[in-house]
């Protein structure tokens, strides 16, 4: 879907380890370059030493993707031929146990991408309020007893570990079910911590201004939120008029720019699944610039 090709240019705009850079790499050489972007500088340490064979051709940068139309400009990659988004926590960060975003392990509750980001995640449940932490799992988490989970965490507070933060979730609504009663609730402080979706409707908006004719744009999502988010961008970013309906004559004078190429979200294959438990919720959606 990315199209990637020798003498290209193009952005990983969350390199990770590097997985899906060596791919472009592979393809983008000779004369092709590659900018690999992430916050965490744990993330780019170590995809730098994976792609130490291609290090002429590839800028790593630690930023937020947020900050793609800056970072981009910085290192003269204002037109490109191809942006990829993976939106997945990398394995590097769930499997380290220091960071806290799995409660396979006990740690301190920080769930931050990159260690200069302000609030931890012990730091949003001892300092919110009730209603605000039902709020927040709700909104990020979709937990449907967000209020009875958010209550006996005010409760039990203070809370700075992931095994208090589990076992609160687990006296709250019990065991049952195929999810632990603790997955929602994480995945809600890990979005609210790092800012996820903002960042990303940020990210979004600033690739059409980058990509050159024909560039693509390719996002893989790993829950509802983060696909609707990208879905709707690009639906709207596919019509050429966003005035309601009703309108005699179009007075917002958009103009479509992308042309979304994936009819239906590519989801992976039971061998895709088999092999890589992680990727069993991925969701990809891609369009090129027109």
């Amino acid at each position: 879907m990315l199209n990637a090709r020798p003498g290209g240019r193009y952005v990983d705009c969350t390199i990770g380890t590097g997985g899906h850079a060596i791919a472009i790499a592979e393809r983008i050489v000779p004369g092709g370059r590659l900018l690999g972007i992430d916050l965490d500088p744990k993330a780019i340490e170590a995809a730098r030493e994976r792609l130490r064979p291609y290090r002429e051709d590839v800028v790593l940068v630690n930023d937020n993707f947020a900050n793609l139309g800056e970072v981009c400009a910085r290192y003269d990659f204002r037109s490109v031929d191809g942006i990829l988004l993976d939106l997945g926590v990398c394995s590097l960060q769930l499997d380290d146990a220091t960071r806290g975003f799995s409660f396979r392990f006990d740690a301190p509750l920080d769930m931050r991408f990159g260690p200069a980001q302000p609030i931890t995640a012990a730091a949003l449940l001892n300092q919110l309020s009730a209603n605000e932490i039902a709020d927040l799992l709700w909104r990020y988490g979709e937990e449907r007893r967000s209020r009875r989970i958010a209550s006996r965490i005010v409760a039990s507070r203070p809370i700075n570990t992931t095994a208090q933060l589990a076992h609160i979730a687990e006296q709250a609504v019990g065991r049952g079910g195929r999810l632990h009663p603790a997955t929602r609730t994480f995945q809600a402080l890990r979005i609210a911590v790092n800012k996820e979706l903002t960042n990303l409707e940020e990210a979004l908006r600033q690739t059409i201004g980058l990509l050159s004719p024909g560039g693509r744009l390719v996002v893989i999502s790993y829950h509802s939120l983060e696909d609707r988010l990208v879905k709707t961008f690009l639906q709207q970013e596919s019509r050429d008029c966003l005035c309601p309906p009703g309108v005699p004559v179009c007075c917002c004078g958009h103009r479509a720019a992308l042309k979304v190429i994936t009819r239906r979200v590519i989801t992976p294959s039971d061998e895709e699944k088999q092999s890589t438990p992680r990727a069993r919720s991925a969701r990809l959606r891609a369009a090129e610039r027109l």
